[in-house]
């Protein structure tokens, strides 16, 4: 499909408004006044004349065409009016029209939904206001609406509370037993790398040693410890054992509030590995079975059983962990409306701390975008619905809430808790209201200086192999976190 600008450099929105309707599609792009295709096409156009300002869209999508049209004066056209939010509305009109598609989300194309809610917080307008700036300005449905405004108020507590000089650090272990289908993390599965972990512990251990002598020099104060990747348990109790000595010996620990470590798949889980990191202060852990239906994780490329999982919650509630996180997804190839429905159901009765509801993205690195178009026709809405409305009447709370592109449905992932089990990691990251210092390969170390209204972002190489080859260049970026504190 072709997407054309006339008078407008609105590529960025425009496109994302159109893989609403469209997803997972490449684009032609095109900045030109006429329309000179035989395909598919989109036409936005922004003309200026002394008297008004004309915006409109021409949409042609299987053989139909819509024309959405507002035309400003120049009192209506000022310098004040976001013209670009106005094509946005308008192409949004068009293509519901053509595909009789009408995303929940409206125009809302960026990852952090809520962000916009707690900004309307902020300035200190009513819930009445809000709702109405998030339906009549982004065209958001009310029900979407609400999970976005029930997400902000459970935050707003841990927001009000946040110390400006604290910040979170992010332990990345970028290796998995096997990749998922539809993954797209930078992760190397361990047959194909296992010789090169030893070296990347080491250089990983020089980078924590490093970091948490800049971070005593600046004066920040640790709030929380996070261990992602990949999936951290796929190292052996010895090697997250030497990890987590290592952090403890570099960085005042005193005032951590949570300590969060993924076990995510289950057949990487042992009592070894678990009581190492419950010993070495870990609070939190995640525990991710996808599905619980074996089939499914067949087809995923999950090398575990249901059993496995159910096993690995024992071993976690056992030795005592005071929370536990488990991850669905919705949308999942094989998988039916019923067979997540019962994953929710048992899952429920486990009774996690807290349970994310993700929706199933379908990335160009991941292998299932290669191999399986008819996942998109997937129902993920209605096993959606049905996970927010078992979670609501068990009394669990949404705290955080994140989209991605070419997400089925256009929906989104959901983290549920139980009252006073918010992961504090989750909330700061996805709201960025708090800096995350990241360690490790594919670390992205995100600066946020809340009242100056900055955000700088420093990135480590992102696969291990360039992470060890490069790494004194990648300790010499660390030198950005100095300099954004000295401004």
């Amino acid at each position: 499909m072709t997407l054309i600008f006339s008078g407008n450099d609105y590529k960025y929105e425009l496109e994302g408004v159109m893989k609403l309707f469209i997803p997972a599609t490449l684009f032609t792009h095109i900045y030109d006044d006429k329309i000179d295709t035989d395909d598919d096409f989109m036409f936005s156009r922004k003309k200026e004349t002394k008297k008004y300002t004309l915006l409109y869209v021409i949409c042609r999508y299987k053989g139909k065409i819509c024309r959405q049209v507002k035309k400003l004066d120049k009192n209506e056209a000022d310098e004040n009016c976001d013209k670009e939010l106005i094509l946005s509305q308008l192409l949004f009109r068009a293509m519901s029209r053509l595909t009789k598609i009408i995303p929940k989300w409206g125009i809302i194309t960026g990852i952090r939904p809520v962000k916009r809610v707690n900004a309307f917080l902020n300035e200190g307008k009513s819930i009445d206001e809000i709702y109405y700036l998030m339906q009549n300005r982004f065209l958001c449905s009310k029900e979407k609406c609400d999970i976005a405004y029930e997400t902000a108020m459970t935050q707003k507590p841990v927001l009000d509370r946040l110390d400006p000089r604290s910040f979170s650090l992010y332990v990345s272990i970028p290796f998995c037993p096997t990749r998922c289908s539809y993954c797209s993390f930078v992760s190397q599965s361990v047959e194909k790398c296992i010789k090169l972990i030893p070296t990347y512990i080491q250089k990983l251990c020089e980078e924590i040693k490093y970091t948490g002598k800049l971070v005593r020099h600046l004066g920040l104060k640790l709030d929380t410890v996070y261990f992602g990747g990949g999936t951290p348990t796929t190292l052996s109790a010895e090697q997250l054992d030497m990890l987590m000595n290592i952090i403890e010996k570099s960085f005042d620990l005193s005032g951590v509030t949570e300590y969060t470590v993924e076990a995510g798949r289950p057949d990487t889980i042992t009592y070894d590995k678990l009581k190492i990191v419950k010993q070495n202060g870990c609070t939190r852990i995640s525990i991710n079975p996808q599905t619980l239906n074996d089939e499914v994780l067949s087809v995923i490329g999950r090398k575990h059983s249901v059993k496995q999982f159910y096993d690995s919650f024992e071993i976690a509630r056992k030795i005592g962990f005071p929370a536990i996180n488990t991850d669905v997804i919705a949308g999942l190839p094989s998988d039916t409306v019923e067979s997540f429905q019962k994953t929710i159901d048992k899952l429920i009765d486990l009774s996690p701390e807290n349970l994310t509801v993700h929706t199933l993205s379908i990335k160009r690195a991941a292998r299932l975008n290669h191999e399986d178009k008819s996942v998109l026709d997937n129902p993920a809405d209605k096993m959606v619905d049905y996970a927010t409305g078992r979670l609501l009447s068990c009394d669990f709370k949404p705290y955080y809430l994140y989209r991605q592109k070419n997400m089925l449905e256009n929906l989104e992932n959901i983290g549920w808790s139980k009252k006073g089990f918010e992961s504090l990691y989750n909330i700061y990251i996805m709201e960025e209201v708090q800096t995350i210092i990241a360690v490790g390969a594919g670390g992205s170390t995100k600066l946020v200086d809340i009242e100056g209204q900055r955000l700088e972002r420093v990135f480590n190489y992102k696969f291990p192999l360039e992470y060890v080859k490069h790494f004194d260049l990648m300790i010499q970026r660390k030198g950005e976190i100095k300099k954004f504190y000295a401004e």
